[in-house]
């Protein structure tokens, strides 16, 4: 789907045009939606991504929104192995890296039931929508019209926008959260290299985040941390 409609004037030409070059216009959109999204107003960093989308006449495709084939097996992959892939990082790479088993800056969420309704609308629109949106759709767009579609290109890519993804969580959850969201970043971001669809994505890493919350609501971070190293 092409986000171009109707019949435009040369202004907007011109206007989609240096947002999707790299001159002062394109730099400073792209400025914006990477420091809103690390001041963590990440869904509005989103947002302006598909505003910038709509905008620079960039194809929704170009930033990953392709129609999954089937959408059922698409958001159940995504579920599982989000979910998975929170377990394994919680009981054996982060261990590995010496984290705390208790996520300190969440852990007033262990049993908080008034806090739950707000904690999952982040889990999915910020972590879901946004994140994903900024760090894999449009990040990998740009530095892909930047450098090129080889692979060593797509490496770069891979290994810095995961450095940022770090990087946007030290504010927040501390030198474990940049391990954990650059281990996140290289994993997600080979996935998107390869594929270059991004729904999986988006499900797969709410079910991530939302299974962080389950382990720090029902009190078993711990012992799933301590599963298989004591």
């Amino acid at each position: 789907m092409h986000l171009e409609s109707g019949v435009s004037s040369p202004g907007d030409d011109r206007l989609a045009r240096e947002l999707r070059g790299f001159g002062p216009l394109g730099i400073a959109a792209a400025l914006v939606i990477l420091i809103i999204g690390n001041a963590y107003f990440i869904p509005i960093a989103g947002l302006l991504v598909l505003l910038w989308a709509r905008l620079s006449r960039t194809p929704w495709r170009e930033l990953g929104f392709v129609r999954p084939r089937n959408w059922v097996v698409t958001v159940l992959v995504g579920i599982v192995f989000g979910a998975a892939f929170k377990l394994f990082m919680k009981a054996i790479v982060m261990p590995l890296l010496g984290a705390d088993a208790i996520n300190q800056p969440y852990h007033y969420l262990a049993g908080n039931t008034a806090a739950l309704p707000y904690a999952i609308w982040m889990m999915i629109v910020t972590a879901g929508f946004g994140e994903e949106a900024v760090f894999r759709g449009f990040l990998f767009e740009r530095l892909g019209k930047l450098l090129g579609s080889s692979k060593w290109a797509k490496a770069f890519i891979v290994v810095l926008t995961s450095a940022l993804f770090g990087i946007a969580h030290y504010a927040s959850q501390g030198l474990a959260g940049v391990q954990q969201a650059a281990v996140v970043g290289l994993v997600f971001g080979t996935i998107f290299a390869i594929s270059r669809q991004i729904w999986l994505l988006m499900v797969a890493h709410a079910a991530f985040d939302l299974t962080a919350l389950a382990l720090i609501y029902w009190h078993l971070e711990e012992r799933v941390a301590f599963f298989f190293f004591h």
